[in-house]
């Protein structure tokens, strides 16, 4: 994994953890590796990955079972959540983009509706 020096390493796993939960690499109940295995597999202090799980923990993102190991949570509601806060971010940090290149909110629609006709076939592509 590539790290942001700009975002701390264990928002940027929790983000990668997240997307792989809301595009179905990642299912309800799926078992997590180990805090240590987690540390190999992507080379980040075991601590980073013991505070991963501690947050994702406290946002509901996965449970623990004693003496089995960590799992992704079984809520429709949080996985749901997820998806809509990472959309919801998506979108900010385009609109904040096209603000500093100098477009007009009228202008980012326009954009958007000729873009529109590129991907009208997308809903049918993806299943």
């Amino acid at each position: 994994m590539d790290f942001d020096n700009s975002i701390p390493i264990y928002l940027q796993v929790i983000r990668k953890i997240k997307l792989d939960i809301i595009t179905g690499k990642l299912n309800p109940g799926d078992k997590l590796p180990s805090t240590r295995d987690l540390a190999k597999e992507i080379n980040v202090n075991p601590n980073t990955a013991s505070r991963v799980y501690k947050e994702m923990e406290a946002l509901g993102l996965c449970f623990k079972k004693r003496g089995l190991g960590t799992f992704i949570t079984e809520s429709e509601d949080i996985v749901k959540t997820i998806k809509d806060e990472m959309a919801s971010q998506i979108i900010e940090d385009f609109i904040e983009g096209m603000k500093k290149l100098g477009f007009s909110y009228d202008e980012m629609i326009e954009i958007i509706i000729t873009k529109k006709e590129k991907y009208k076939n997308y809903d049918q592509e993806e299943k």
